[in-house]
C-alpha cells in the first residue's frame, strides 16, 4: 500500500497519525491472531461453569439458588479484574497485563477440577474471574492500537468475536467430554490450554506501539516495530506522539470529564444490560434446556448454536460498522435481539428442535453483534492514554450485569420459559435505549476503506 512521504529532516514523525493512515500489514494482522487465541480461551472459560451446572446440580444434590452465588463470585472477580487490568495495561503495558491475565484464569480454572464443595468452587471461580476480566480490556486495546483507523473497528470486533467462538468450542467439547469423562475433565482442558497460549504470547506478542511511544527508554524497540509495520524511520528519526505529550494519567474520574460524562454513563449502561443478557444465557440456558427435556448433550449443543450465531453476527457487524457507522448497526442488532427474544418466549417451546435452534442462533447473532461491537465503540470513544482504563471500566461495570445474571437467571428459571426469554428481551431493550443516546458513535468510513483497498490493489499490480 502507498505510504505517506517520510518526514523531512528535523520534522517529527507523528506515531499515532502514521499508524492511523498507514497500511495494515501482515505482521500487524498476526498480532490480531495472537490476541484472538487469548480471547477464544477467555470465551471458553467464561462459559465453562454454565456447561457443567446441570451435572453439578445432580451429582452434588444442590439447588439452583445454591449455585447462583458461585456464578456471582466468578463475575465479581471479572468486575475487579476488568478495572484492575485496564489500569495496569495503561501503566505497565498491554502485553504483560494480557499475558498475566491468561495465566491467572488458566491456573485457577485447572485447579477447579479438584474442587469438592461449593465454597472451593466459588473461590476458584472468583480468582479465574480476575484473569478473565483483566484480559479483555488489554486485548481490545492491542487490537485497536495495532490497526489503522479505517480498520480499527473491524480489528477489534474480529478479535472480540472470539468470545462466542470460544463458547462454540466449549459447547462441543462439553457435549463430548461430560457424558464420558465427567465435569472435572472440562476444567482440566480449560486450565491447560491457557497456559500453553500464555507461553506462545510471551514469545511472540509485541507491546503496543502507542504505549511504547510514552516510554522514551524503549525507543529502540519502538523504532524496530514501526519499521516492521512498513514505516520509514531510523534511529535518528524524531518520534512524536501528540496524545502522550500533555495527557494526564488516566483515572476513573477522567472518564467523566472533558465532555465524556454522558457517553461514559450510557456506554456503561449498555455494557451492563448487554452482559446481563449474555450471561443469563451462558449461565442458565443449559439448565433451562435440559429441564425442558433436551438432555445434557443437546442442551450444550444448543448453547453452542447460540454462539455460532454470535460468531456470524459479530463478523457481520465488524464488516458493516466501518461502512454504515456504529449507530445504525448496533441499534439494528439490539432491536433484533428484542424481537427474537419475544419470539422465543412465545413460540420457541412449540416449534421443535430445529426451529428452536434457529431462533437461538438468530438471538445469539443479535446479542453478540452488540456485545462485541461495544468494545470497538469504547475504543473509539476514549483516546490512547485512556483507552485501556476506559474499556476496562466499561467492561468492569458491565460485569456487574453478569453478577446480577447469576440471581436473575435463577429467578427467571423459577418463573418458567416465558419469563426467561422475556427477561432477555428487556435487557436488549435497555441496551437499545442507551446506544441510541450515545453521541460519539463511529462514523461511516466507506470512502476511506474503499480508498485503502484501491491503494492495496494498485500496489499489488505494480509488484506483479
Amino acid at each position: 500500500m502507498d505510504q505517506p512521504p517520510p518526514p523531512a529532516a528535523g520534522q517529527a514523525f507523528d506515531i499515532g497519525g502514521r499508524i492511523d493512515s498507514g497500511p495494515w500489514t501482515a505482521w500487524q494482522k498476526r498480532v490480531v491472531l495472537f490476541v484472538a487465541l487469548a480471547i477464544i480461551l477467555d470465551g471458553f472459560d467464561n462459559q465453562i461453569l454454565g456447561f457443567v451446572a446441570p451435572v453439578l446440580l445432580k451429582q452434588w444434590g444442590i439447588t439452583r439458588d445454591a449455585l447462583a452465588p458461585v456464578f456471582a463470585a466468578g463475575f465479581f472477580g471479572m468486575v475487579v479484574g476488568a478495572m484492575a487490568g485496564g489500569f495496569l495495561g495503561d501503566r505497565l503495558g498491554r502485553r504483560p497485563a494480557l499475558i498475566g491475565s491468561v495465566v491467572v484464569f488458566g491456573v485457577a480454572t485447572g485447579l477447579t477440577a479438584l474442587a469438592d464443595n461449593l465454597f472451593t468452587l466459588g473461590a476458584l471461580r472468583a480468582v479465574a474471574g480476575l484473569g478473565l476480566g483483566g484480559a479483555m480490556p488489554n486485548a481490545a486495546t492491542l487490537l485497536a492500537e495495532f490497526a489503522p483507523r479505517r480498520w480499527r473497528s473491524l480489528s477489534v470486533t474480529l478479535g472480540i468475536v472470539c468470545i462466542p467462538l470460544g463458547g462454540v468450542g466449549g459447547g462441543f467439547v462439553a457435549a463430548a467430554l461430560l457424558p464420558v469423562w465427567g465435569w472435572h475433565s472440562l476444567f482440566l482442558v480449560g486450565g491447560i490450554a491457557p497456559i500453553i497460549v500464555a507461553l506462545l504470547l510471551w514469545m511472540a506478542l509485541p507491546e503496543s506501539p502507542r504505549f511504547l511511544a510514552q516510554r522514551p527508554n524503549r525507543r529502540p524497540q519502538l523504532v524496530a516495530m514501526l519499521r516492521r509495520m512498513g514505516h520509514d524511520v531510523d534511529a535518528a528519526t524524531r518520534l512524536h506522539e501528540p496524545a502522550a505529550v500533555s495527557a494526564p494519567p488516566a483515572t476513573l474520574r477522567s472518564l467523566f470529564t472533558g465532555g465524556l460524562a454522558t457517553d461514559s454513563s450510557l456506554l456503561w449502561t449498555a455494557f451492563f444490560a448487554c452482559l446481563l443478557t449474555t450471561y443469563v444465557v451462558f449461565s442458565w440456558a443449559p439448565t433451562l434446556l435440559a429441564d425442558a427435556g433436551l438432555g445434557i448433550a443437546l442442551a450444550s449443543v444448543s448453547v453452542a448454536t447460540f454462539n455460532i450465531g454470535g460468531v456470524a453476527g459479530a463478523v457481520a457487524s465488524a464488516l458493516l460498522v466501518p461502512l454504515a457507522g456504529s449507530r445504525m448497526i448496533l441499534l439494528g442488532t439490539a432491536f433484533g435481539g428484542v424481537v427474537t427474544a419475544i419470539l422465543l418466549a412465545f413460540v420457541g417451546a412449540d416449534i421443535g428442535t430445529t426451529g428452536l435452534l434457529a431462533l437461538l442462533a438468530i438471538e445469539g447473532a443479535c446479542i453478540n453483534a452488540v456485545q462485541t461491537s461495544l468494545y470497538g465503540l469504547a475504543s473509539h470513544i476514549y483516546p490512547t492514554h485512556q483507552r485501556s482504563t476506559g474499556i476496562g471500566a466499561a467492561s468492569g461495570f458491565g460485569r456487574t450485569g453478569a453478577i446480577a445474571s447469576s440471581f436473575v437467571g435463577a429467578a427467571m428459571l423459577a418463573g418458567g420459559w416465558h419469563s426467561f426469554f422475556l427477561m432477555l428481551a428487556g435487557g436488549m431493550a435497555v441496551t437499545f435505549a442507551a446506544l441510541a443516546l450515545i453521541r460519539r458513535h463511529s462514523q461511516p468510513e466507506l470512502r476511506e476503506t474503499t480508498a485503502g483497498l484501491q491503494l492495496a490493489a494498485a500496489e499489488h499490480a505494480r509488484t506483479d
